[in-house]
């Protein structure tokens, strides 16, 4: 049972008492251990108790002892290993610790090219050069610990979970990376078809003056042709009306 199943610390509560005692208090309703009793009456008279029902149930424990083994995996980093221990004192006093044995290189390599395999990257290279690094900053981590325990006198741990963080913080980021990159080229497509409309707008405008222009100098000529007729026809005019006053 690891502690990530541990969702609520009332579950410690069972569990410290199964491992002090290897029973649960109201496990069982009366009737169901009056059945256990009688099932196991045979086998406890033949390992000579007495048929007394304190006697069966103390056999039933010692038999459930025996043949339950119970393992909790628990992680040292924070503080709720350290506050379960002080309220749960069942879980080390009835336990045999056992370290978790570091990752080797090896293995902190393989796993970060699995978690790595679902993502897509422009060269193989790129992917395996990562996952060396990914170990080798984990490893370094590590060795840091060591030099932090002998100068402060105090524990840093960095465990496997620690290290599956660091990949998922890694595709997380490269993840919100590459969709701000992919979000910026959008944006300049967007502009860039924007600016070769306009320019195809302006192209079509500019067009489009040169023909008119080619129309305002045609009007212009007209237009001084029926100056110049209307300036003649006004000097006849002029003198023939000065004839008529003579």
């Amino acid at each position: 049972m690891t502690d990530a199943q541990i969702t609520d610390d009332k579950f410690l509560v069972y569990i410290n008492d199964l491992l002090s005692s290897g029973y649960i208090p109201e496990l069982f309703a009366k009737d169901e251990l009056d059945a256990l009793l009688g099932k196991v009456r045979a086998e406890a008279k033949g390992a000579g108790y007495e048929d007394t029902p304190d006697d069966l149930f103390s056999f039933l424990l010692d038999k459930v002892r025996k043949n339950l083994h119970l393992c909790l995996c628990f992680s040292p980093v924070g503080d709720a290993f350290r506050i379960r221990a002080r309220m749960f004192p069942g879980v080390i006093n009835c336990t045999s610790m056992d370290w978790f044995h570091e990752w080797p290189r090896e293995a902190l390599i393989d796993v970060a090219n699995r978690f790595l395999a679902e993502i897509e990257f422009p060269e193989e290279e790129i992917r395996t050069n990562i996952a060396l690094h990914m170990a080798h900053v984990h490893l370094s981590i590590a060795d840091a610990n060591q030099e932090f325990l002998l100068a402060e006198r105090r524990h840093n741990y960095t465990t496997p979970t620690s290290y599956l963080e660091l990949i998922n913080f890694y595709k997380s980021l490269l993840d919100q990376k590459r969709g701000g990159i992919t979000e910026q080229i959008t944006k300049l497509e967007t502009g860039l078809q924007i600016m070769n409309s306009t320019t195809e707008k302006v192209d079509g405008i500019k067009k489009l003056m040169e023909v008119k222009m080619i129309d305002v100098g045609i009007e212009k000529e007209k237009t001084n042709e029926l100056i110049e007729v209307v300036g003649r026809e006004s000097l006849i005019a002029e003198k023939e009306a000065d004839a008529a006053a003579i």
